[in-house]
């Protein structure tokens, strides 16, 4: 096991601007506002997914910016919002902001979503800001800029393939060709002393990671070398490649090899017996393999083993290996890890509380003041005084003052109109 990580920088999209217009119409050339609102800037949402098993595509990708929502327009069309962009995490992803290390969130199920960057609001055009003594106004807001923050992605990653095999059947090199991994390989046995594990990037979106398990011996699930050390890693994988040297180059039997490791995996444990299990005969290159080949092939095929043959030496046949295991994979997913209760996630935090001074208007917004201002009832003496109450406890009847606010001067909080008394 080992954590798989990535760094990412996200910027959600800014919002439009609201426009100034004017209605021009025939026998109307003096027509009033009509300036659109500004779309939506598009957000960064996080996806987990059980079709994703690694963090790798995130190693060639590392900047992610959303859509900007379009400028409001005339005639009072608002502007197109900006399109969202969804990037798919394996479930059991943890995120953490990259400057505090705060846990974000941690995706534990399939299909689970989180917005991690959210996209600006567009600005309200002209339109919105007509008053019964300002019939015309010459002014619009702007829009707002998406938030944008750096962020870790972490993933604890168990092996998905485990690669088996006598010692010295290139198993080590198999894994370094295939994956950036980076294991000790030399000419004798026992060169790998302990699971190395590495991503395999089949293409975009297709992942998954493969152990090196060190190399078993007649006995290993008695305990001879360091066999139960081994084998405990091959039980939580989901399929496993079982590397052959069809050369006889050091005398073996290809057959006799395979049924050997076989009865080491069902005799440390009779459920790896029924593990998915396909076969890469290796060493192609070298004289007597096709003999062996087909020595092998006799033997398993009638039994349904799927074999590939080719060579670790010249890469020759390994691609085709690693899309086939792909499929199977896909075709029997898992659930990952995900992390202890130690970690915590952040509340969400809603959208602050913004006040602005445009023109000679006051604008307040954000979610929070948005949802107190939709529980108040206006006909009701003692709700408008809570109201009152929470615009100062909130520090937004000082923000205005700062601004330059005077009295009866219009505020407007989410598309309603005030007058501003102190």
């Amino acid at each position: 096991m080992f954590i798989d990580t990535a760094k990412i920088n996200v910027t959600a999209g800014k919002g439009g601007d609201g426009a100034v217009a004017w209605r021009r119409e025939k026998f109307e050339p003096a027509g009033g506002p009509a300036g659109g609102d500004g779309g939506k800037g598009g957000s960064i949402i996080l996806t987990a997914s059980e079709d994703i098993h690694t963090l790798m595509d995130f190693r060639y990708k590392r900047v992610y910016k959303g859509q900007n929502g379009e400028n409001g327009r005339s005639k009072k069309q608002f502007g197109k919002d900006g399109e969202d962009i969804r990037l798919k995490v394996p479930v059991g992803t943890l995120v953490k902001d990259s400057s505090t290390g705060t846990v974000i969130v941690d995706l534990r199920e399939n299909n689970q979503e989180y917005i991690i960057a959210r996209g600006g609001r567009g600005g309200k055009g002209n339109a919105k800001f007509t008053t019964p003594t300002r019939q015309a106004p010459k002014f619009a807001q702007p829009g707002r800029k998406g938030e944008s923050l750096e962020i870790v992605l972490e993933l604890k990653l168990l092996a998905d393939v485990g690669l088996v095999g006598f010692p010295n059947v290139v198993k080590s090199s198999l894994l370094s060709v295939i994956s950036a991994a980076k294991p000790k390989i030399d000419n004798y046995h026992f060169t790998t002393l302990q699971p190395n594990l590495g991503v395999v990037r089949v293409a975009d979106e297709m992942s998954f990671v493969v152990a090196d398990i060190p190399g078993l011996i007649e006995g290993a699930s008695a305990g001879a070398g360091l066999g139960h050390e081994f084998l405990k890693h091959v039980e939580r994988t989901r399929l496993l490649i079982h590397v052959i040297d069809v050369s006889g180059f050091e005398g073996r039997d290809p057959v006799e090899d395979y049924y050997l490791i076989n009865e080491e995996l069902n005799s440390y444990n009779l459920s790896l017996g029924d593990k998915e299990q396909i076969v890469f005969a290796n060493k192609m290159d070298l004289p007597g393999a096709e003999e062996g080949l087909e020595k092998l092939k006799a033997e398993l095929e009638p039994k349904g083993i799927k074999i590939f043959d080719g060579s670790v030496a010249t890469t020759r046949n390994l691609e085709p290996m690693l899309y086939y295991v792909w499929e199977r994979l896909k075709a029997n997913p898992v659930k990952y890890e995900t992390y202890d209760e130690e970690y915590v996630e952040v509340e969400t935090i809603a959208e602050p509380i913004t006040v602005e001074r445009i023109g000679n208007d006051y604008i307040v917004e954000g979610d929070e003041i948005e949802y107190v201002l939709n529980s108040i009832n206006f006909e009701d003496n003692e709700s408008i005084k809570y109201f009152q109450d929470m615009l100062r406890k909130k520090g937004i009847v000082d923000r205005l003052e700062a601004l330059g606010i005077q009295e009866g001067d219009p505020v407007f909080i989410c598309d309603m109109e005030f007058e501003f008394i102190p």
